[in-house]
């Protein structure tokens, strides 16, 4: 496929640029710093604003999907418009582990657990997903990560959920970067998600 991601010198994004080039498909990695994208083959660095949206129509143009591994100071309504645009049909998107529930009902953005110093940030998130969900016209995918999401090895092995935090014997809620990008890469091939959420964890 011709994929476009967004945020690609970030942590989540080298690592799924990455992923997706290791598998053959054709990347337009887009950032605002491109010197910093991993160099592999199959892999066009570009500099761009995702904040622009026409700007950022231009460049993702011709792909197949997007994925977005950016921070949720650029809104749901911008991404959306530059894939409406373009005419790109797919947008999947690197959330966040706060909008997950851990009890029926319970987020865990609301438990006392939940570090008050990354609430304004995780806020973002919550608003970008109930943005995504009353989009009609892109196909859309929020993939939201462990709680606790760090370096460590590849393994290929990880469980998924949907709206509820997945945790192991433990109770403990982790993933590395480099097996995040194996599953975000898989649901780009394998579509499972399509207009929804889902997580994924050891």
């Amino acid at each position: 496929m011709k994929v476009a991601v967004l945020g690609a010198s970030g942590r989540a994004g080298s690592e799924i640029t990455k992923e997706l080039a290791s598998r053959g498909h054709s990347v337009t990695a887009i950032a605002r710093k491109p010197d910093a994208i991993p160099a592999a083959s199959g892999v066009t660095p570009v500099a761009g604003d995702a904040s622009d949206p026409a700007a950022l129509a231009d460049l993702i143009k011709g792909s197949d999907a997007v994925i977005s591994a950016l921070h949720f100071d650029v809104p749901a309504e911008t991404l959306l418009g530059a894939l409406k645009t373009a005419g790109v049909p797919r947008l999947l998107v690197t959330g966040g582990a706060a909008s997950l529930e851990v009890a029926p009902g319970v987020l865990l953005f609301d438990t006392p657990q939940f570090p008050a110093e990354w609430k304004p940030i995780a806020k973002g998130g919550l608003t970008f997903l109930d943005d995504l969900r009353h989009e009609k016209e892109i196909d859309w995918t929020f993939f939201s990560p462990a709680a606790l999401i760090e370096e460590g090895p590849r393994t290929g092995a990880y469980r998924t959920g949907g709206d509820q935090l997945v945790v192991d014997a433990n109770g403990d809620s982790r993933i590395s970067f480099a097996d995040y990008a194996i599953a975000m890469v898989d649901e780009l091939e394998q579509h499972r998600h399509s207009r929804a959420r889902f997580t994924a964890a050891y």
